[in-house]
């Protein structure tokens, strides 16, 4: 019996010590709602839980540095965190936190039932005490040289320069960091839980996994695997923390591993009972609403529809993938994740996170600067493009200034408005009206999708040659490509989004507003509206469409784009109301009325300029204010990209003739892109604008290869691309990297292709 399937997403919950930076943002947070927001599109059920992680010694240590008790620490930064996030648009359906009473009462349910089915141990160990504070020390709490690397600022269980794990006793030199002294070693009793007995457990269930999890959390799941588990201590002696329910217990509390995973099923109650449903938390948290042992109702977690996707950084697998699912197993009747679709770490202009280096970007702080709805989707598309999904990624800004100029203002923005702005003009702000011919337009359109969807096209071409001849009385070759476009383009993305493959699927929804675009080029209405009034009409019927089609596919990634742009249509862009349900599933058909009105349109992103890139890497430091320096001399330059060469590094006395190293070759960075649109440049017989696909991201290239490739031709192919030059700006248009070509015995120029056909985008050429 396979029940209605339902998805539980959860992010990681931050920490209440401090702001949250991009990097936090890009790991865990984006990517669930981008999930959740596509999920909800499709027409699925989804509940998204998240909120503030309140104990632990970290938090105990912040509140001591800024003079404040815990409780008010984790008060600010709670508050001030959670403004972030819903400035940053993110679609909770609740953020909690695990100070409130529901959370307590959780984990000492947790804890009681675990030690009643034999699952605790007690054990008096030997621990740094402090006798000035006469306090022992949490690990966190003591400091010294670590007994693997020597690393001399080494914390009590693990050393940030090496990473290694140990026994605090193991360090060497340690100083209590409330008193600066010396501690001794005293005894002490603590509970361990015991995570060794569900080490055949844990590593069935890896398996099972092995085929749909990312490699770099399998791989490290079966690194501690591979170690054999252990007793892990459950207990601190702290005074900030959920009370350890024991009567022999007082002045412990429950280590904050162990609480801070609870904090999604204490979530989740919270959210259960403000909805006046004090027990549907049940309905996502466990296998059967009633809380009766799997074997007894016989159903397993797949069998009843419930999936659980954990989303968070690399740092924090271990604790989704081995503690929490034993936690689960042990407790019993509750759901596993299914997917723990783990991040790598953001980087900032090339270099780490540091808070103490103001080497950072906090949310507030970006939206202090960037304080308009268009600001927040740039900064969750830039993101979302350069996501760390399988690699660490880095996050500049001069490559959001491009995202935001380029992408999201050259293409989507220029369509919407274009579009818009013509329908205004020459159909008084209304879906056209079509031509008696042409009345059963919108049944042909949605017998063209039927049978795009049961014949098989990787190409809108093949749709063209296949399909055309068959709707020629309604369609132009142009109408049947860009429909194919639409169709295949959102298989894609549905296909990205429902395996976390988050920056292709942006990527992807991109590729429609590019088809959009060269639609509307193509049928160049503004010389039908005088020559063939009817092809006018209809390719500005199509073009409302397309408009609405793009405010649905990007709501998940741009959601104040995709509310104006709806706004524009007059369709009420809210999640909950009923005009999202199943609204995926229409989005390559025509649903826009004849006659409909259109709102005036307004720009969707403005430009943003090199000063204001280069006031906000002037914050970072002197080196990156540098870089900008360079970048916006480098954007006056007026020389032809395809014409330059690689600045390599050359002594003084080396002539630009003389041989060069191959470190020095090293310096230049060869990818092959693949060219997604291309179009001339006004007044210029030899300057073609490309938007080109080279793997990690796309990137806007200028090539003086007019005269001998047309737009048509250059579309599709598979190019040589230096991707690591400065931007030059050329008759006023940015151009962010240079094409190789050769030059032919009459002195044209041929572009070096690969050999071999596969070869897709981003391949490193070397």
């Amino acid at each position: 019996m396979l029940l209605m399937k339902q998805t539980l997403v959860t992010s990681a919950l931050p920490y209440s010590n401090g702001y949250l930076h991009l990097g936090h943002t890009a790991g865990s947070f984006l990517p669930a709602d981008l999930y959740t927001r596509f999920l909800r599109l499709a027409g699925d059920k989804v509940l998204y839980v998240c909120g503030s992680d309140e104990y632990g010694v970290a938090i105990s240590i912040a509140a001591e540095k800024e003079h404040v008790t815990p409780q008010q620490l984790t008060d600010k930064y709670h508050a001030a965190n959670f403004e972030a996030l819903q400035k940053f648009a993110m679609s909770f359906d609740i953020y909690s936190r695990t100070s409130l009473p529901v959370h307590i009462e959780t984990t000492q349910e947790f804890f009681t039932d675990l030690l009643e089915k034999g699952y605790m141990a007690e054990k008096e160990e030997a621990q740094f005490y402090d006798e000035e504070a006469q306090m022992f020390l949490p690990d966190r709490y003591v400091e010294g040289i670590c007994p693997n690397c020597g690393y001399d600022k080494a914390r009590g269980d693990q050393c940030d320069n090496c990473g290694a794990y140990y026994n605090q006793l193991d360090l060497k030199s340690p100083r209590s960091l409330v008193t600066g002294k010396t501690p001794i070693v005293r005894n002490t009793t603590h509970w361990y839980f015991k995570l060794g007995d569900f080490q055949q457990m844990l590593e069935d269930y890896i398996a099972s996994k092995e085929a749909t999890w990312k490699d770099n959390v399998v791989q490290q799941t079966r690194s501690w695997l591979n170690q054999g588990l252990g007793d892990r201590a459950i207990t601190r002696d702290l005074t900030w923390g959920v009370p350890v329910p024991l009567e022999r217990a007082k002045g412990k509390v429950i280590y904050v591993w162990f609480d801070a995973v609870l904090g999604y099923i204490s979530a989740t109650k919270e959210w259960a009972k403000a909805q006046g449903t004090p027990e549907a938390w049940k309905d996502w948290w466990q296998i059967s609403p009633e809380g009766v042992l799997n074997a007894a109702v016989g159903i397993s977690q797949e069998e009843a529809g419930k999936e659980y996707v954990a989303f968070l950084g690399k740092d924090n697998i271990v604790f989704h993938a081995i503690m929490f699912p034993s936690m689960l197993y042990a407790k019993g009747n509750y759901v596993l994740p299914t997917n723990i679709p783990a991040n790598e770490f953001l980087n900032l202009e090339g270099e780490k996170f540091s808070k103490s280096r103001n080497w950072a970007i906090d949310l507030k702080d970006y939206f202090a600067e960037f304080p308009e709805p268009q600001h927040v989707d740039a900064l969750r598309y830039a993101l979302a493009m350069n996501m760390p999904e399988t690699k660490d990624a880095d996050f500049t800004w001069r490559d959001f200034q491009a995202r935001v100029n380029n992408e999201l203002g050259a293409i989507l923005g220029n369509f919407v408005n274009r579009a818009a702005q013509f329908i205004h003009k020459n159909f008084e702000g209304k879906v056209p009206t079509l031509p008696q011919r042409l009345k059963k337009l919108p049944e042909a359109w949605k017998l063209l999708v039927e049978d795009m969807s049961v014949q098989t096209f990787n190409m809108p071409d093949k749709a063209v040659e296949a399909l055309h001849a068959k709707y020629l009385h309604y369609f132009t070759e142009e109408d049947v490509r860009v429909i194919a476009s639409i169709v295949l383009s959102l298989k894609k993305v549905e296909a990205n989004y429902r395996t976390f493959r988050f920056r292709d699927a942006v990527s992807e929804t991109m590729n429609i507003a590019r088809a959009a675009n060269k639609y509307f080029n193509d049928s160049a209405p503004w010389k039908s509206i005088k020559e063939a009034s009817d092809e006018c009409a209809k390719a500005l019927y199509v073009s409302s469409q397309l408009i609405r089609t793009l405010g649905f596919a990007f709501s998940p990634v741009l959601p104040k784009t995709a509310e104006a742009i709806l706004e524009l249509l007059n369709i009420p862009n809210v999640h909950e109301k009923v005009i999202f349900v199943n609204a995926w599933k229409t989005l390559a058909l025509p649903h826009l009325a004849e006659g409909s009105v259109l709102r005036e349109p307004k720009i969707l992103f403005s430009k943003i300029e090199d000063d204001v890139i280069a006031r906000q890497v002037a914050k970072l430091g002197s080196s990156a204010a540098s870089d900008t320096a360079q970048i916006s001399n480098s954007s006056s330059q007026e020389s032809s990209p395809m014409s330059e060469t690689p600045s390599l590094k050359q002594s003084s006395d080396e002539t630009p003739g003389s041989l060069i190293s191959i470190d020095d070759f090293k310096h230049v960075q060869l990818r092959t892109g693949k060219i997604l649109a291309a179009e001339r440049i006004p007044k210029s017989d030899k300057l073609l604008k490309l938007q080109v696909d080279i793997g990690t991201e796309q990137r806007q290239i200028l090539a003086g290869i007019g005269k001998y490739y047309t737009p048509e031709e250059m579309v599709g192919k598979v190019v040589t691309v230096v991707v690591n030059l400065k931007p030059a700006k050329l008759m006023g248009h940015e151009s962010q990297g240079m094409l190789l070509a050769a030059t032919m015995p009459d002195g044209s120029l041929s572009l070096v292709t690969p050999e071999k056909d596969g070869i897709e985008a981003g391949a490193e050429v070397r």
